[in-house]
């Protein structure tokens, strides 16, 4: 790791600061509609056979998979 300062003007730090916040924001809707998500997916388990659904799903997704325990659905991201 190279050890450094760096100046910057306080409108830069601002905008950097801004977009600190704005990223956790997008990542907490994210989690949150994930989760909407894992309880919809569990409430139509409940209803319907959707192992086929989601085996495709699975297999020709790149970023995430969903996977069941039980009827409790779960979405999880791949890691490459």
């Amino acid at each position: 790791m190279v050890k450094g300062t760096v100046s910057i003007t306080l409108s830069d730090f601002q905008s950097l600061m801004d977009s600190a916040i704005k990223a956790k924001e997008t990542e907490d809707n994210f989690k949150r509609a994930a989760k909407e998500l894992q309880v919809f997916l569990s409430y139509l388990a409940g209803k319907a056979d959707l192992e086929k659904y989601v085996d495709s799903f699975n297999s020709q997704s790149t970023t995430s998979r969903i996977v069941f325990d039980g009827v409790k659905a779960k979405i999880e991201l791949k890691n490459d």
